[in-house]
C-alpha cells in the first residue's frame, strides 16, 4: 500500500525516510513491527496522519500477557472501561498561544514513544511546563485511561519540595485508588503499589517542577503503556535512563510572533507591535525572550487599547528585573483590593487553594474572593489548574511574596496567616463532623469560626475535600508550628483523624500527634494535655508500638479524669480496651469496654454506647462466648443510625454471624452477607477482608471447609492487594484452624507459624496465644509433646496481669 501511494520503490522509501532497506523491507512484509518514528515518517511521506494508528500500533508492539493463574485471582479484576468514574484528567488548560517548540516538542513526543519517560529542563520561565502540558494534551487520544498533573515544588519559595510519599498518595488518590489497596507506610511500598497500578492503564502524567532525581525516581511508571514528563529546572542527570529535552529561550522570531499573539495582534497586521518596531524589540530585550514574561507583557498589551509599545516598555523598565517588570506591570494595573489579595496569596500554606480559604485569608466575604480571583486569573496572575482551584506560578508566588514583604506590615501578615489557620482548623471540623466515627469536639477552640466554610453533604464529600486539601492541611500544620500556634497544632491533627483512619499511613499520624503534644504541654491545660496524650497512644498502637501506647494512655488518664471531660474519658477507655486485647488479656478488655459503655451513657451519647457494645460482643466472641456475645450484637443493632455502614453496626453484623453459625445458618450469612454488602459499598477494604475470614470461619462452622477456605482464600487475597500485612495477624489463626479441620494439616501449621513470627513484632499476644494453640491442635497426632509446649505458651500469654502490674 505505501509503495502504491508514494510510486516509489523500497530503495527510495528507505533513502527518502532515512531507514535501511533491510528494516524497510521486514516492516512491509510484516515480519517485524517498525518503531514509532518509523511509522510517523512513512505516513508523513505519504501525506497521511498517523494517529489513528497508533493504537493498533500499541497493540503490535506490546500484545498484553495473559493474566497468571493464581489462587488469588478469585474474581478477575474489573477492566477499566466499566470503572464508575470517568477517566481523571487534571491537565491545566492548553494554552491557545503555544508558539515554536517544533523540535523540542518532536524530542518530546519521540522520547515518549521510545523510553515512555522524558525529562524536559531549563530555566524559570523558559515554558517547560507549558510545553511539558501541551505534549500531555497531544498524546491524551492515545492515553485514555488517564491524564494526571502534579506540582512537585522544587523551587516553590517558601516551601520544601513535595517528599514522594504524599506524592504517591496524591497520585494513587487521582487514579481513584480505594485506600485500602494502598500501602500504609513506605515509599518504596508505595512506589510499587503506583506502579501496579499504572502497570494495566493508559496514562499520561506530568510530573511538574521536580527538585532532583531521588524524588521523580519513584513517581516513574513501571511496566505497562503509560507515560510520564517530568520538567525540572536541573537536568536530573541521575535519570540515565531517562532522555533529557532541554529548553533554551525562544528564538528572536519565536518570540516576536508570541508577543504578537498574546497582544492580539497576529502576523500581517498593521497594529501597534509593527508600527513600533524599536519599541517592540525593546519589550523583546526587556522579557528576554522568555515566553512567561512574552504572555504577560502581551496581555498587556491587548487589554490596554489606548496604550503605546513605548508605553508598555515604560512601565516595563520601572522594575528590577524582567519577571518583577512583567508581574509589577500586571499588578499595578489591579484596584487596590486586588492587589493587596494577589500579595496575601503568597502568605497561603500549600499549593494549590480554593475561594474559601481565599476569603478567609483577606477576610473578605466569599463572593468578593470569588470575583477577586477571576479578574486575577484574567490578568494570568493566578492559574486554575481545575475548576474552583487555583494557583499561582512560581515566579509569580515569588513576586507576590516579595511585594507582600515590602507593603504590608508583619502585624497584619501575621493576622491574615491566623485566619487561614482558623479556617483550616474550623473546615476539617465541619468535614470530620460528616465522618461515621465518634467526634471528641464538636466545636473546634482555635480562633473564630470564618464567615463561610464548605458545605459537607456527606461523608464522600468531606473525604473528597479531605483528599484535596491534604497537602495543604499538613503544611499549615507546619506553618502553625512555625508561627508558634499552639491551640491550632493541638486541633488540626485530632479533626483529621477519621480521614487518616481511611486514607493515610501511620507514620505521617504520629509525627502529627507528635507535634500536638508538645504545644498541649506548650498551652498547659490538662484537658488539651490528656487528649493529646490518649491521641499520640492511638497513633502508636495502630503503628504496633504497643509499650508506648501504653505509657501515653496511662499519661492521658490521669490528666482527663483531673479535667472531668467524660466523652473524652470514654473514647479512652475504649482504646485501653482495644491495646488490653491485643496484648493478650480478657476480663481486663471486657471491663474497659463495659466501663465505656456506661461512660458513653452518663455523657449522652447513645452511638458511643453502642461503639462499646458492639466491641464488647466482639470480645466476648473471641472468648468463646457465643450466646452473650450475639446478645450484645442484637442490642448494638437496635440503636439506629443513618450511616449503614456505621462501625458499630458492621462489628455487630459480623459478631452475630459468627455466633449463630452453627444453630442458625440463614441468618447467619444474611447478617455476615449484608456485613459484606455494606463493606464494599463503604468502599473500605480492610473491612471488606474482615467480613470475608469471618464468613470464613462461620462456613467451617457450619462444616462447609470448602466453602470456607475460598472465603478465607478471598481475604487474603485481598490483603495482598492492599499490601497490609499487618491486618494478616487478626485473620492467619482462623484461616488455620480451618485449614486444620478442612484436612490440610501442613497449611494449617504454616500459618500458624506465620502468626507467631508476626504477632510478637506488632505486640498482639492475643494472637501469639492463639498461634500457639493452633499450632498445638496441629501437633496433637503427631509429636504430643512439642504439642503440649506450644499449649503452655500460649496459656502463659493468656495470664491475666496481677493487680496493679
Amino acid at each position: 500500500m505505501l509503495q502504491e501511494l508514494s510510486g516509489r520503490g523500497v530503495r527510495a522509501l528507505a533513502r527518502d525516510t532515512g531507514l535501511s532497506s533491510s528494516s524497510l523491507s521486514r516492516y512491509l512484509t510484516g515480519r517485524t513491527v517498525p518503531p514509532w518514528p518509523a511509522v510517523v515518517a512513512l505516513c508523513r511521506l505519504v501525506t497521511r496522519d498517523p494517529r489513528p494508528l497508533r493504537p493498533l500500533w500499541e497493540r503490535a508492539s506490546h500484545p498484553l500477557p495473559a493474566p497468571p493463574r493464581t489462587s488469588r485471582q478469585i474474581h478477575p479484576p474489573t477492566p477499566p472501561a466499566s470503572a464508575p468514574h470517568p477517566p481523571r484528567n487534571d491537565l491545566p488548560r492548553d494554552v491557545p498561544d503555544f508558539t515554536g517548540r517544533k523540535a523540542e516538542l518532536a524530542a518530546v513526543l519521540a522520547a515518549v514513544g521510545g523510553s515512555r519517560v522524558v525529562a524536559v529542563d531549563g530555566m524559570a520561565g523558559v515554558g517547560k511546563t507549558c510545553l511539558a502540558v501541551h505534549a500531555a494534551h497531544r498524546l491524551a487520544a492515545d492515553y485514555p485511561d488517564a491524564q494526571l498533573y502534579l506540582d512537585l515544588h522544587g523551587f516553590t519559595e517558601g516551601r520544601r519540595p513535595l517528599d514522594p510519599d504524599p506524592a504517591l498518595r496524591a497520585l494513587l488518590a487521582a487514579l481513584d485508588v480505594p485506600s485500602e489497596r494502598i500501602p500504609q507506610e513506605g515509599v518504596e511500598q508505595l512506589a510499587a503499589c503506583w506502579r501496579s497500578e499504572l502497570a494495566h492503564r493508559r496514562a499520561v502524567v506530568v510530573l511538574d517542577n521536580a527538585a532532583d532525581a531521588d524524588q521523580v525516581r519513584p513517581l516513574l511508571p513501571g511496566a505497562g503503556h503509560s507515560v510520564a514528563l517530568v520538567t525540572s529546572r536541573n537536568r536530573l542527570l541521575g535519570l540515565e535512563e531517562v532522555p533529557p529535552v532541554s529548553l533554551d529561550v525562544l528564538t528572536p522570531q519565536d518570540s516576536a510572533e508570541l508577543l504578537a499573539r498574546a497582544g492580539g495582534e497576529p502576523a500581517g497586521t498593521d497594529g501597534r507591535l509593527a508600527r513600533e518596531p524599536q519599541a517592540a524589540a525593546e519589550v523583546l530585550r526587556l522579557c528576554g525572550n522568555l515566553p512567561l514574561a512574552l504572555r504577560l507583557a502581551g496581555a498587556r498589551l491587548r487589554h490596554r487599547p489606548g496604550w503605546t509599545v513605548g508605553i508598555l516598555v515604560e512601565r516595563m523598565a520601572e522594575g528590577p528585573s524582567e519577571f518583577d517588570t512583567a508581574f509589577a506591570m500586571s499588578v499595578n494595573q489591579l484596584d487596590r483590593g486586588q492587589r493587596r489579595l494577589f500579595r496575601l496569596l503568597s502568605l497561603l500554606p500549600g499549593s494549590a487553594f480554593d475561594e474559601y480559604v481565599v476569603a478567609a485569608l483577606a477576610d473578605v466575604p466569599l463572593r468578593d474572593a470569588r470575583t477577586m480571583l477571576e479578574d486575577l486569573l484574567d490578568a494570568h496572575l493566578v492559574q486554575q489548574p481545575a475548576p474552583g482551584r487555583y494557583r499561582l506560578h512560581d515566579l509569580v508566588h515569588r513576586h507576590a511574596l516579595r511585594a507582600t514583604t515590602e507593603h504590608d506590615p508583619a502585624a497584619e501578615r501575621e493576622r491574615a496567616l491566623l485566619r487561614v489557620l482558623d479556617y483550616y482548623v474550623h473546615a476539617a471540623a465541619a468535614a470530620d463532623a460528616t465522618m461515621p466515627f465518634l467526634s471528641r469536639s464538636a466545636v473546634p477552640c482555635a480562633g473564630p469560626a470564618p464567615a463561610e466554610l464548605p458545605k459537607f453533604a456527606s461523608k464522600n464529600t468531606a473525604l473528597a475535600w479531605f483528599g484535596a486539601e491534604y497537602a495543604n492541611l499538613l503544611t499549615a500544620f507546619e506553618a502553625a508550628l512555625a508561627a508558634g500556634a499552639d491551640a491550632h497544632v493541638c486541633e488540626l491533627p485530632r479533626f483529621m483523624r477519621s480521614y487518616f483512619a481511611r486514607r493515610c499511613g501511620t507514620t505521617q499520624l504520629n509525627v502529627l500527634f507528635e507535634g500536638s503534644l508538645a504545644a498541649a504541654r506548650r498551652l498547659g491545660d490538662p484537658r488539651q494535655l490528656g487528649e493529646a496524650y490518649s491521641d499520640l497512644g492511638f497513633a502508636r498502637y495502630n503503628a504496633g508500638r504497643m509499650a508506648e501506647a501504653g505509657d501515653a494512655y496511662a499519661a492521658a488518664a490521669a490528666l482527663i479524669a483531673e479535667a472531668g471531660d467524660v466523652p473524652a474519658e470514654a473514647e479512652l477507655t475504649m482504646r485501653r480496651g482495644y491495646l488490653g486485647w491485643e496484648q493478650g488479656y480478657v476480663e481486663e478488655p471486657l471491663e474497659l469496654f463495659r466501663l465505656a459503655g456506661k461512660l458513653y451513657a452518663d455523657a449522652g451519647c447513645p452511638m458511643g454506647t453502642a461503639h462499646a457494645t458492639a466491641y464488647e460482643a466482639w470480645a466476648l466472641l473471641q472468648s468463646g462466648h457465643r450466646q452473650e456475645a450475639a446478645r450484645l450484637a442484637r442490642e448494638a443493632l437496635e440503636i439506629p443510625h443513618t450511616d449503614l455502614a456505621w462501625p458499630p453496626a458492621l462489628t455487630a453484623h459480623i459478631t452475630l454471624g459468627v455466633a449463630v453459625a452453627r444453630e442458625e445458618p440463614e441468618d447467619a450469612f444474611g447478617h455476615l452477607h449484608h456485613a459484606l454488602a455494606l463493606a464494599r459499598e463503604d468502599g473500605h477494604r480492610h473491612n471488606e477482608a474482615w467480613c470475608l475470614n469471618c464468613l470464613g470461619v462461620a462456613l467451617r462452622r457450619m462444616g462447609r471447609y470448602e466453602e470456607a477456605l475460598a472465603s478465607h482464600r478471598e481475604a487474603f487475597a485481598l490483603l495482598d492487594e492492599i499490601f497490609e500485612e499487618q491486618w494478616k495477624i487478626h485473620f492467619l489463626n482462623g484461616y488455620g484452624e480451618t485449614c486444620r479441620l478442612a484436612g490440610l494439616p501442613d497449611e494449617a501449621l504454616r500459618l500458624h507459624r506465620q502468626a507467631l513470627d508476626l504477632a510478637p513484632k506488632v505486640g498482639y499476644r492475643h494472637e501469639e496465644a492463639m498461634a500457639h494453640e493452633g499450632i498445638a491442635a496441629v501437633l496433637d497426632a503427631t509429636d504430643p509433646s512439642a504439642a503440649a509446649e506450644h499449649r503452655a505458651a500460649g496459656q502463659a500469654l493468656l495470664r491475666e496481669p496481677t493487680p496493679g502490674a
